[in-house]
This record gives C-alpha cells, structure tokens and sequence, in this order.
C-alpha cells in the first residue's frame, strides 16, 4: 500500500491532516496503519515551559592601553592588592576577577592587559582577545585613559574598537588627575566621541566615589552572597610546566594566556569549576624560580603572590615536567605545601615526550617519592596536557586528597583501633622508663592533628613519631594530606 500525503502549507497541517490511501476499495485497514492514522491525528505535542534563568552579577570591565592605571583602579575596587602594580608598561595579561561593592550593590570587576595594536611582542595578539573576551562579558565597561599623557592614537584605536559596542554602558574614566591643571586637561578627552568623562585619581581615589555612582546607578540591588566554604585547588610548579595549558583544559576554553616563553602568567587568576560533580576554585599561579634567579622586581611580586596562593589554598597541585624530572625547586615548592598543611597532587605532566619500557611508569613514580621522603602518601597522576591524557583525573584527586584532609576520625575508633597496634609496639625506653600512651583524639584543626596523651612525652624521638603516622596512613586514608602528631602529658 503506498500513502500519498496532500500537498500541505504548515507543519500544523502535516501533523493534523488525514493522509489518502490508494488501494482496494473498502479493504481493512491493517493494524499499522490504524496506529498510524491515531498517531498522525493526534494533537502536537506542546514544548516544556522554559524556565526562567537567574541573572547573573553585573560585570564591570576596565579595559585601555597599557600603563593607564587599570590595574591600580582594579585593586581599590576590589579593596584587596591583588593586581601587580608597576611603572613598567604591559604588566598585566591574563583577565583578573574580583568582586567590588558600592551602596549595597555587588559587582564582578575584570582588570584587563593594556590594549596595543601592534604584535611587535608575542604577549599582544594574546591580550587583545583576553581583552575582547572581557567586553563581550561586561555590562558596563570602563575606558580608562592618562590626563598626564593626553589623547593618544592607542586610546583613539580603543576608543574605535568600542563604537559598535551599543548594547553596554560605556564609561569614559580619565585617570591620573591630581590637581586642578588636569581637570582643565582632561576637557580634550571629548574629541574621543564621549558625551561625559569621569575625572579620577585611582591612587589617591579622588572621584571614584561619583564614578561607582554612575556605574551602580542602573543595577539591581541583589542580595549579598554569603562567604561559601567551596574549597581552592591551586596549581604551581616551576615556570612553563603547563599550569595555564591544564586549567584551560579543564575549563575547555582558553582562560588564560599561553606561550612558550617562561614567565607568561604573572597575576594569581581564580576561577569557578562547577562541570561533572566538581565544585571549587582553580586557582593558577606564575611558575617559581630560584631566588636567586629572579631579578624583575615584577617577577618578585608574582612569586610572592604564588606563595600567598599557597597558603590561601585547601589543595595544591604540583607540576613537574616530565623531561626534566622532579628538581630541587620542585622539592622546596612540596614542603612548602606540607608546612603550610595544604593537601598535595603531583601531576607529572608532558608525559608523551618520555621513551618509555614496561616499568617506565613505576620506576618514576618510586624515585619520585624516594625524593620527596618522609612525606611521600601523596597521589601521581602521569598526563599529557597537550594531548588530553587522564587530565580529569587529576580533578579526581584533588577532590579525593581534599575529602581525606577533612576526614575526621572519631575518639572512639581511634582508642579501639590504633591503641592495641601501639600498645604491642611501644616507644623504645629512655634511661630505663618504660613509656605508655594512654588516649588518643583528633583536634578540631582544618588538617588532620592528633593528640596522644601518655606519661612521658618528651623521650618521645622522630623515627617513632613517623612509625605512628605510618600506621595512621595504613588505618585510615589520608593520602595527600600532612598531619600533625602531638604527644602530650596524660594530666
């Protein structure tokens, strides 16, 4: 039988007209057709009501050439320094996020690299897309520019790259005016094509309190976000070991800036992961050198802010290169971790580059933690960032190495467990005094911390105190995260 449909305007019709058939006159029609025939006539089905997306915070973008004081305006915003500052021309690269508040309203303010037209420098090309990546997120965007230098071709080219911007709030800031005479400078500021300018000292903050005025004016008052207790995972490692390649690859987009040349990332950058189950920040860093290699005085200020980033974080994920090997910066970057009781991830990464054998992988992985000894219960993840290789995997466990940090062990379990172990193999005897512990319990610390209480603490030694640990990283998972042992006098 073959179904011949009339020739229809409109979907609608399609689906509600009732097909002709050509065959014998007044023959059955066969169950299918039947089945057909109610499909065809019944009504269409309707779309799912879609549901109304949330807003999110306001966006505040500051975006101009380089060495116009974006970076100082972005650190007063924010109330925190958390922007490099310098005389030098191009400091900043990568976009920088912070959250700024005024008469109730809270923001998100993006600090950008100066504008340049020209790629004399492999870095320009780079930050002109941060730059327009910035723009398109933005609701109102802060053009920023020097009293002191006047009207320049690069603010004109900037102020050109923003004329088909019509869908944002664009505010003409002209910076640096610090006494009268700049105000009467400032006036040619109009020849950029700016109805009204805002007049500002970002050092001194001379009228930003009218300019956040301008900027809040047509925001919505939201209600202020409670501090949440989602955890930092930071990435260090020496310079040009792949930090920025793997964030951009969790993130499958290219967040961060990325070359060949060592040094690229200077700020600390944060960012939300919230993808496949995941919740937490990505904190990227700039890679480490020795100090006595570090002679910029930028580069001194981004290594202190990797420092801070460490000591800020719940978890670090150490990158070594492959081809180079775990060396002594790398060793100096893990205790720093374990001083600071962080939990730790090693990624070995450009593992692709390494002519390998059957035991390649375990061979590395042993003189690995032979070199980080006594605190080696830390995961190895082995990656190609370049090629995607078991990258997610490193996600995993950091998540797992920050749920073992935060593992609390009750009193209970461990009086019934560890005690009978260490009851069996008691601390050595010192000048013929038998020392016993009695009790043990968990201290209520961020990190794992115990308290053994016994008679004779102080001729408790080192190679004991490592024997216990031991047996606790047996008993209990706390691989990834130092600990503390505490003994104590009983009374």
């Amino acid at each position: 039988m073959v179904r011949i449909l009339p020739p229809l305007q409109n979907k609608r019709a399609c689906l509600t007209a009732r097909p002709f058939f050509i065959g014998k006159p007044g023959a059955p029609e066969s169950p299918q057709t039947a089945e057909a025939l109610e499909a065809l006539e019944a009504p269409a089905p309707q779309p799912p009501p879609q549901k109304k997306t949330q807003k999110l915070r306001n966006i505040v973008a500051i975006i101009g050439r380089p060495n116009v004081g974006k970076s100082t305006l972005f650190n007063r915003l924010v109330q925190r320094r958390d922007a490099i500052v310098d005389q030098t021309s191009g400091v900043t690269r990568d976009r920088n996020y912070g959250i700024g508040d005024w008469n109730g309203k809270e923001f998100s303010i993006i600090d950008t690299g100066g504008f340049l037209t020209d790629d004399e420098d492999i870095f320009n090309g780079e930050i002109r897309r941060q730059v327009g990546f910035a723009v398109e997120e933005a609701d109102v965007i802060l053009f920023m520019v020097d009293a002191k230098d006047g009207v320049t071709p690069l603010d004109e080219d900037v102020a050109q790259m923003l004329r088909p911007v019509t869908d944002k709030k664009i505010l003409l800031v002209v910076n640096k005016v610090d006494n009268h005479n700049r105000q009467n400078e400032a006036l040619e500021f109009y020849s950029l094509g700016f109805s009204h300018y805002h007049a500002i000292s970002a050092v001194s903050g001379s009228g930003t309190g009218d300019l956040l005025d301008d900027v809040v004016k047509d925001m919505e008052t939201e209600q202020k976000a409670q501090k949440d207790d989602i955890p930092k995972i930071t990435v260090i490692g020496r310079p040009n070991v792949g930090k920025s390649s793997i964030i951009n690859a969790f993130l499958g987009q290219d967040r961060h800036i990325v070359t060949d040349i060592a040094g690229t990332t200077r700020d600390t950058i944060d960012t939300r992961y919230n993808l496949f189950g995941f919740d937490f920040y990505l904190v990227d860093t700039a890679g480490v050198r020795k100090k006595q290699k570090v002679s910029e005085n930028i580069e001194f200020y981004s290594v202190m802010r990797s420092i801070r980033a460490i000591e800020n974080s719940d978890v670090c994920i150490l990158m070594i290169d492959a081809s180079a090997g775990i060396e002594s910066q790398d060793i100096n970057l893990f205790s720093l971790c374990e001083r600071n009781r962080k939990g730790v991830v090693i990624v070995v990464n450009k593992w692709d580059l390494l002519e390998k054998e059957n035991n390649t992988l375990k061979e590395y992985e042993e003189r690995l933690k032979v070199r980080l000894a006594p605190f080696s219960d830390v995961p190895v993840v082995f990656t190609s960032v370049l090629k995607k290789q078991r990258i997610f995997k490193v996600l995993e466990a950091a998540k797992q190495v920050h749920e073992n940090r935060k593992r609390h062990i009750s009193t209970s379990k461990l009086n019934d467990i560890l005690l009978p172990i260490l009851k069996e193999t008691p601390p050595p005897t010192n000048k013929g005094k038998q020392i016993k512990i009695n009790y043990i319990t968990q201290l209520p610390t961020s990190y794992p911390s115990f308290a053994f209480f016994c008679n004779l603490p102080q001729y408790i030694k080192d190679p004991y105190k490592r024997f216990v640990e031991n047996q606790m990283r047996k008993l209990f998972d706390f691989c990834g995260s130092p600990m503390t042992l505490q003994f104590r006098s009983k009374n």
